[in-house]
């Protein structure tokens, strides 16, 4: 009977809930990597490691290496090294399920079927959020494994449409590791 009942709420189960579901394995992960490209070809591109619980390295042309551990960020600029204590919360809070799940719950979800990302299959899904009147379409693929292969957000911002692309990968990948610099 249990069986029975975990079937019926498999089948049931709609592209929201399996945006929840992507949401709690990605919130669960010990580490990734990300690469961040926007269309505006005036932001660069920016790559980023995360290591569980709150370790952070993001590396931008022209700016350098940010790491962020816990509530500290230390930025290398040409080979100097600086502590910046940051307010505390801005990074975790991007960390809480109940923050991914509140971003699910209030946009409007459909599954566009199958695509393919890096070679790989991916199902792929479109969120439609409309946030102090201004619309913002995200797109989604999802891999066999899961977990986010890519998510493009198109929006406004100052009056300029642009579109971020977000691919993700080496997830669980024990050789990221993120250490305080030296």
């Amino acid at each position: 009977m249990v069986l029975l009942a975990a079937a019926a709420g498999t089948a049931w189960a709609g592209p929201k809930e399996d945006l929840k579901a992507v949401s709690v394995k990605f919130l669960a992960l010990r580490s990734y990597h990300v690469v961040m490209e926007n269309s505006d070809k005036r932001v660069p591109k920016t790559e980023m490691d995360f290591v569980a619980p709150n370790r952070y390295r993001m590396q931008m042309p022209g700016v350098g290496t940010q790491i962020v551990i816990g509530d500290t960020m230390y930025m290398s600029i040409d080979g100097r090294s600086m502590r910046i204590p940051m307010p505390k919360g801005t990074m975790t809070q991007w960390r809480e399920t109940d923050r991914a799940m509140r971003e699910v719950d209030k946009a409007q979800v459909e599954a566009l079927g199958s695509d393919v990302v890096n070679g790989k299959p991916a199902k792929k899904y479109r969120m439609t959020q409309n946030s102090g009147g201004t619309p913002t379409s995200t797109l989604m693929w999802v891999g066999v494994d899961g977990y986010p292969a890519r998510i493009e957000t198109t929006g406004k911002a100052a009056g300029r449409s642009s579109t971020v692309t977000i691919t993700y990968s080496r997830f669980n990948d024990p050789s990221i590791r993120i250490d305080v610099p030296k």
